[in-house]
């Protein structure tokens, strides 16, 4: 015999080997069935609807007015320049007082919510960002977007 000893030692002989063998072919197919949850890469978020790309499109005048804050890098400066809409902005208070101007504006025509598009160029430091969302935020803003600008010239920023 193959385990040793003497047939009185062992009085029923039991082959394993078709044992082992369907354990291994569970075993092939669990492993096969088997999917593993991916949670790295994704993460929760609200996105408006009706906006963007295939959204509807309105004629309603009113969607054309907004709060658009550009930040952009000027390379013969070496520093960044900050405008809402047209106008260049020299300070944060500044800036402060002219979101606060067209919040008021939009109370004015009975508009309760104020949206504010940051629109920033790659190259600028992120706490600049920062600081216009905390504007916002100061002033009770929470309908706060952040627009894709155009690619910088020359290329994605050297690191």
């Amino acid at each position: 015999m193959a385990g040793g000893g003497s047939d009185e030692d062992n009085p029923v002989a039991i082959n394993v080997v078709p044992l082992v063998d369907i354990i291994f072919c569970l075993c092939i197919f669990f492993l096969c069935s088997f999917r593993f949850k991916q949670i790295e890469g994704k993460f929760e978020t609200w996105l408006p609807k009706g906006k963007g790309l295939g959204g509807p499109v309105s004629a309603d005048p009113s969607l054309l007015e907004e709060v658009r804050v550009a930040i952009y890098w000027d390379d013969a400066a070496a520093r960044s320049v900050t405008r809402l809409g047209q106008r260049k902005v020299e300070s944060l208070d500044e800036l402060e007082e002219l979101i606060r101007g067209r919040k008021a504006d939009y109370a004015r025509a009975g508009k309760e919510k104020t949206p504010v598009t940051i629109d920033a160029d790659p190259r600028v430091p992120m706490s600049e960002v920062t600081d216009v969302v905390n504007i916002c935020r100061k002033n009770e803003i929470k309908e706060i977007e952040f627009a894709m600008g155009a690619a910088p010239p020359g290329g994605s920023p050297k690191k």
